[in-house]
């Protein structure tokens, strides 16, 4: 018998399967029929790749189920054959490896993104995912392997969904990045490593998009935060186009160069993505002979790692203190309130841009106030603040039903405010925190309320964790909040907090506290609450809840930092205060190298101005009633658009293009401009909106994934185009046919797969010889320039901002 598959993993460098898509094509698969059916229709083909592999040395066989999803096998007329077509799947793998291979059972993305970036809800992407993985498990996988994926946030709701059905089944989780670093999304290798280890990934890694150095530079970041096993899934190369097929063009030797590197991080599954074949496998296995050696795990140094869908943030001893921002409460805040029974997020937004902006590591997010819908708000406040910046987020409720709400909005690994030693406490928070990847903020209390003094708070403290390790969630991802009582009541009340600090640090937990609490009814509160901040961060504190808008608060934390050697040569103290004179009053400096954050400043002025920067801080609750204004004040639906609304959409294509914001962004502008044009196309008769050029676009035929067309189909629509969408599996005589028609400026083609690709060389060959005029544009995840080149198109495009841009140049010709 096999040795448990987790066993495996810490003894020997295991060999992943190669491509199955391609595979399939060489043996029949037609363009535009699902992979998935042959499952049902050719299972001797499936399994004859299957074989291919085992005989190269493939150590783990992976199923044909990557579409296997209700939401994929709906667009082939499959949607109820979803248990058949997995189960099947498994029961081939397994007839093929018997006891020479263990099976994986695969599930890619559903092909939708989720909101809010999407119109796919959490719990729907989490039904979807279960299905799928239930059939898997239940026709009896060794493993389950998910694939390819574009969207934190749709692979974490897949590894939770795996996680409700069984918590001991290995998970491997990949993603698929880019040649800058990042996922389409925008998601850093370090954030995706904390988010999917946090959610019960046993195995991270990635797939597809990258050759085997890329792949490399990807882990070598998810090493710094992960002490987990790695994959590494890498293409064959970039493809390219030769005598009309699509080919990848790394050697079986090429792919086994990194191998070295690779085992040095902790890799312990090599295999490969589109264009590997039985031959690279066979070279990986033959490269693997001689390097197999135990996995030594990273040691751990009990950082609290926490995730936002484009950054991520560490609390612990080795970093410097954590700031978490204090603003968005409703506490004392009547505007706030206000805005919260009113259903708006305007304060929200503002908040958390001014507070990253200062420089707040994580941003504190709390909603409770009387006689609203507390899930609900939870959800829109989390959704505004993700949309606005990068920050990780610190979920701020006593609701465990608002808690929920936000673990389900959120995009990565977010820190629970909070949990105590009470009983109820405890078994209401603690499965949340566990199931959603969340790391908790401990109030160092219980039943019988606040120890008086700092040994009750660290037994306290010691409760809480116990119980937690029971729970399954992890010392490190545990903050102890040793309490801050207010000096003008409790006199002892500073030096009992610093020497719980002091003693909770000393086992080795991070801790925090609300710091501003000890001023409370004196005055010149700032000068208290600073000291003390000091005060504790030499006692070992690791993280803070405060005002960074405060200066001297601001300034207690940047001078620390240098004392306590966290601020390599004063680097970050230089810069916030280079220039200001001796004496001088110190004021707050925004964060040298904040990314995310949606600036505010922008020319024109006037209403202009604000219209520019509702696109750019994706204001769409605010955006009408400007547009009201700009109408009120004379301005035409022509000079709105063209002199404001394209002014700020332009700024975010310059700041996407700079890596300051990243598509979630992009798209919450884009529906700010959606919301400003649905308005004025009721002004056409007083002033008109004039398309600027006439754009057709289609999925090519085969391919039924259009994420990407739909994301640049609206930002066309919002600079000014006029689109005519075919949507996916569009076949060439069709968009020939519907281009000539309506007469089209260009036509634009997408295509993800690479068994599709040869598609876009079709279609471009039939507009030419059938003397259509229409510029052509090509685009998609595995489409390059050079390929664009060869096939003869127009334009290609590596993204949908850089669309726009080039086919406005394009046509300006």
């Amino acid at each position: 018998m096999k040795m448990p598959f987790m066993q495996a993993v810490k003894e020997r460098v295991l060999v992943l399967d190669g491509a199955m898509g391609t595979m399939l094509q060489e043996r029949g698969l037609k363009p535009g029929q699902s992979p998935e059916e042959m499952n049902l229709t050719a299972a001797d083909v499936v399994a004859g790749v299957h074989q291919a592999y085992l005989d190269a040395g493939a150590d783990i066989i992976v199923t044909n189920t990557f579409g296997g999803t209700k939401a994929k096998l709906e667009h082939y007329g499959l949607g109820d054959q979803v248990a058949r077509i997995n189960a099947e799947a498994v029961k081939i793998a397994r007839e093929v490896a018997g006891e020479k291979a263990y099976v994986a059972g695969s599930i890619g993305p559903t092909g939708r993104f989720l909101e809010p970036v999407g119109d796919m809800s959490f719990d729907e992407a989490v039904s979807l995912f279960r299905e799928q993985a239930q059939a898997l498990i239940d026709a009896g996988c060794d493993l389950i392997s998910f694939e390819t994926f574009l969207d934190i946030k749709e692979i974490r709701a897949g590894v939770i969904a795996v996680r409700e059905i069984s918590k001991d089944i290995p998970v491997i989780a990949m993603l698929t990045f880019e040649e800058k670093g990042r996922s389409v999304l925008g998601t850093p290798p370090e954030a995706a490593a904390i988010t999917l280890e946090a959610v019960g990934a046993t195995i991270v890694g990635s797939n597809c998009g990258l050759g085997p150095e890329g792949i490399y530079q990807i882990l070598s970041g998810m090493r710094e935060v992960t002490a987990l096993p790695l994959i590494s899934q890498a293409n064959a190369g970039l493809p390219i186009l030769k005598d009309g097929v699509t080919i990848f063009p790394a050697t079986p030797d090429e792919m086994t160069s990194y191998h070295d590197r690779l085992i040095e991080l902790g890799v312990r599954i090599i295999g490969g993505c589109c264009g590997t074949t039985p031959a690279h496998i066979a070279a990986i296995k033959k490269a693997l002979a001689a390097k197999q050696t135990p996995f030594v795990p990273k040691k751990e140094d009990g950082t609290t790692w926490l995730s936002s869908r484009g950054s991520f943030a560490a609390v612990g001893s080795a970093h410097p203190v954590a700031l978490i921002g204090e603003r968005i409460n409703p506490t004392g805040k009547k505007l706030y309130s206000h805005e919260l029974r009113e259903g708006k997020i305007s304060y929200i937004r503002r908040e958390a841009l001014e507070q990253t902006g200062l420089g707040a590591t994580l941003l504190d997010v709390n909603v409770g106030t009387p006689g609203i819908d507390e899930p609900a708000a939870m959800e829109r406040a989390v959704f505004c603040i993700t949309g606005a910046v990068q920050t990780p987020l610190v979920l701020d409720s006593s609701s465990p039903a608002a808690l929920e709400a936000g673990l389900k909005a959120c995009d990565g690994k977010v820190l629970i405010n909070s949990v105590n030693g009470e009983k109820k406490s405890l078994a209401a928070v603690l499965p949340l925190a566990r199931k959603y990847g969340a790391a908790l903020v401990c109030l160092t209390l219980d039943e019988a309320g606040i120890p008086a003094e700092a040994a009750g708070r660290v037994a306290a403290a010691q409760k809480i964790a116990a119980a937690a390790e029971a729970a399954g969630v992890k010392k490190s991802d545990l903050v102890v909040d040793c309490l801050t009582l207010t000096v003008s009541a409790e006199p002892k009340g500073a030096l009992v907090a610093l020497e719980a600090v002091r003693q909770v640090s000393a086992l080795g937990l991070n801790t925090t506290l609300g710091v501003s609490n000890i001023s409370f009814g004196l005055p010149c509160r700032p000068l208290i609450s600073s000291t003390f901040f000091s005060m504790a961060m030499a006692a070992g504190l690791t993280s803070a809840i405060v005002n960074v808008k405060e200066a001297p608060m601001m300034a207690a934390w940047r001078s620390s930092m240098v004392l306590l050697e966290k601020d390599v040569n004063a680097a970050g103290y230089i810069e916030a205060y280079k220039g200001q004179a001796v004496g001088a009053t110190v004021e707050p400096a925004a964060a040298a190298g904040a990314t995310g954050t949606r600036a505010a400043a922008v020319e024109p002025e006037g209403v202009r101005g604000r219209l520019a920067k509702a696109v750019i801080n994706g204001e769409a609750d605010n955006v009408l009633a400007l547009v009201e204004e700009a109408l009120a004040e004379g301005l035409t639906p022509m000079q709105i658009s063209s002199e404001a609304l394209l002014v700020g959409l332009d700024e975010v294509g310059k700041r996407f293009g700079s890596g300051e914001f990243f598509l979630p962004q992009v798209m919450v502008s884009a529906d700010t401009m959606k919301t400003a044009f649905a308005r004025l196309k009721n002004e056409l008769s007083t002033g008109g909106l004039q398309s600027i050029g006439k754009i057709l676009m289609a999925t090519v035929e085969g391919d039924i994934h259009d994420i990407g067309k739909n994301i640049l189909v609206t930002l066309l629509e919002n600079n000014g185009f006029e689109v005519i969408d075919l949507g996916k599996n569009v076949p060439a005589d069709r968009i020939l046919y519907e281009a000539r028609a309506h007469q089209v400026d260009a036509v634009g083609l997408s295509a993800l797969m690479t068994t599709t690709m040869a598609q876009m060389d079709k279609v471009v060959k039939l507009l030419k010889a059938e003397g259509v005029k229409s510029f052509t544009m090509v685009g998609g995840a595995v489409v390059t320039q050079e390929y664009a080149d060869e096939i003869g198109a127009d334009l290609y495009a590596k993204d949908a901002m850089e669309a726009v841009a080039r086919i406005k140049k394009l046509l300006a010709k």
